[in-house]
């Protein structure tokens, strides 16, 4: 009989990759987890991970193995949601993976009503710049700049969002306004870290920044991996950057620049993993997020300037 405490352990483990990370989700010390594992493969006489520098990963046998421990820990998750619901209370944690610059301008503050709504959830706001990987349990919810493609996972299409191109009163002061997209080539510019970009969709000056454009190679003053960090130096006249209206709309200094010129629509996703989607508290969450930005599209699409918060009532 298999113990149950193994295959959470083999299961940690394998979303894991790596023993470090696998011990601090599970509270064990490296040493012990590493020999927990290995008396579960001698158990089953069985190896279950090929061993490297770069991780711990799974072997065929553990790939078989992987795919009932997942059944098996849906359907405990599951048995334990049932009884839970029984009391009527809406209680538990989420852990919602968003970017940062739209966790930080949009999403922390509309979740500030579904605290105070729902004081018997915690919420756990992953704000990165890269995506949450929903495969290796790091989140319950993502928000994502790409439609997910990977199977198992509930996909629903969030809201829409525009980006253009803004300039500090400061920096437009001492290099004049561009009243032409090929003069783009004789301004100073910030943006992504080309090769460190995690999604293509936000690839926004690439295709505005062609020689037959601009005349000549565009100039960068400053480079980020940070939509956060661009908007910062934005603000302080590093150079004309295209932001999300969201956020720019939010500086006083910002001004709109090429407005008939440059405008980019783009979209966000929610998603989770089936059984999570499943939970009482996971749709709860997901469904107050699509009623909220929607509320909000003319702000999303800079066609307004404030968040619209939610009343903060309670259920």
């Amino acid at each position: 009989m298999l113990d149950w405490h193994d295959i959470q352990i083999f299961l940690e483990v394998a979303r894991s990759q790596r023993l470090t990370d696998a011990a601090r989700r599970l509270g064990l010390d490296h040493s012990t987890l590493s020999r927990r594992t290995r008396r579960f493969e001698q158990k089953l006489n069985t190896q279950l991970f090929e061993r490297s520098t770069h991780g711990y990963h799974l072997t065929e046998a553990g790939q078989q193995l992987l795919a009932h421990a997942e059944e098996m820990a849906r359907h405990a998750f599951e048995a334990g949601e049932s009884l839970t619901d029984k009391n009527h209370q809406i209680s538990g944690q989420i852990r919602l993976g968003v970017t940062e610059g739209f966790s930080t301008w949009v999403i922390a503050p509309l979740l500030s009503a579904f605290c105070e709504r729902h004081p018997g959830v915690t919420l756990d706001l992953l704000a990165l710049p890269r995506v949450v990987n929903l495969s290796r349990h790091e989140a319950d919810l993502a928000i994502t700049v790409e439609r997910p493609v990977s199977p198992g996972l509930v996909i629903s299409r969030l809201c829409d969002y525009r980006l253009r191109l803004y300039g500090s009163e400061g920096y437009l002061a001492r290099h004049g306004t561009p009243q032409h997209l090929s003069e783009l080539g004789d301004h100073r510019l910030v943006g992504y870290v080309d090769d460190l970009i995690f999604s293509e969709q936000l690839s926004y000056l690439e295709p505005l920044l062609e020689p037959s454009t601009i005349g000549k190679p565009p100039h960068f003053t400053m480079r980020s991996t940070s939509v956060t960090t661009q908007h910062a130096a934005c603000v302080h006249g590093a150079g004309l950057a295209i932001l999300p209206c969201f956020m720019a709309s939010t500086s006083p200094t910002l001004r709109n620049v090429l407005e008939r010129e440059i405008a980019v629509d783009r979209q966000f996703w929610i998603t989770a993993r089936q059984e999570q989607r499943r939970l009482a508290r996971v749709r709860l969450l997901w469904d107050y997020l699509r009623e909220a930005l929607e509320a909000n599209r003319a702000f999303l699409m800079g066609a307004a300037k404030e968040l619209v918060i939610p009343e903060t009532t309670t259920d």
